[in-house]
């Protein structure tokens, strides 16, 4: 087991980061650091699958696990995240209970879904062992790759308990910004209405014994979400932490 499996099964919070700055060379340091995963961001960030792929050997080098957020719900961002070895995927503006089920076809291998099997580097080119029995090889990928909605728009935090529960999920990922505007009040996390959604996420993944992820801008923040329920935080971004470092550094 990883560090992370691990302390997901101590009941411990797992603390990742976003990568936006790219480079394999930066993505090692990250796994060096102490966190338990680094998320490429192909969301907002300037990745192509072949850097991409990099990255994620890199992160695999050291402590960290790779994950990826896509760019959308396709199938191709999904299948070339997961064929390049990321341990799992966040999708971004998840609207639906529709779009989250394509998802699950997308991710999973049969039977719980329809993922296209390939001798890619998720297999070893083909010479993973397991795959002589290519049942139990599906069983096995299906369980280790997590799946990871987010939770930003209306209509996802409108269905979060059917989206949860749906066979194949493995978790929801709250982008905050994104939800406090789907709610009407942009970047206002001390709302009434803000710690209900959140509320509802943590109940609803906890009824489905499924994960519950969010952002967070500091590593108190993170504290505080994890005392409500949450299982992981992603803090912040590798371009904020560099400049907080060099500004940090200019000022002693």
């Amino acid at each position: 087991m990883s560090r992370f499996d691990k302390k997901l099964a101590a009941g411990e919070g797992v603390v990742g980061t976003f990568s936006h700055l790219g480079g394999p060379a930066v993505a090692e340091c990250l796994s060096l650091s102490g966190l338990d995963y680094v998320i490429i961001d192909t969301e907002h960030g300037p990745f192509l699958d072949e850097s991409t792929g990099e990255m994620i050997r890199a992160i695999e080098l050291h402590s960290a696990e790779a994950f990826v957020r896509v760019r959308d719900s396709s199938r191709a961002a999904v299948l070339h995240a997961l064929d390049l070895g990321a341990r799992g995927i966040i999708v971004p503006d998840v609207q639906s209970v529709e779009e989250a089920r394509r998802l699950v076809e997308y991710a999973k291998y049969y039977p719980l879904g329809a993922r296209g099997f390939a001798f890619s580097r998720s297999a070893e080119y083909g010479f993973l062992p397991e795959l002589k029995q290519i049942g139990d090889y599906f069983t096995a990928t299906n369980q280790r790759t997590i799946l990871m909605p987010q939770c930003e728009t209306a209509g996802a935090l409108e269905h979060i308990e059917e989206i949860a529960a749906l066979d194949g999920i493995d978790g929801i990922f709250v982008g905050p910004y994104d939800l406090s505007v789907a709610l009407g009040a942009p970047a206002q996390f001390a709302t009434p209405r803000f710690a209900e959604a959140l509320s509802r996420v943590i109940a609803a993944c906890r009824a489905s014994g499924k994960l519950a992820f969010i952002y967070a801008n500091t590593m108190p923040e993170a504290r505080a979400y994890f005392a409500q329920g949450y299982q992981g935080a992603a803090i912040g971004t590798d371009t904020a932490f560099l400049v907080k470092a060099i500004q940090g550094m200019l000022q002693t």
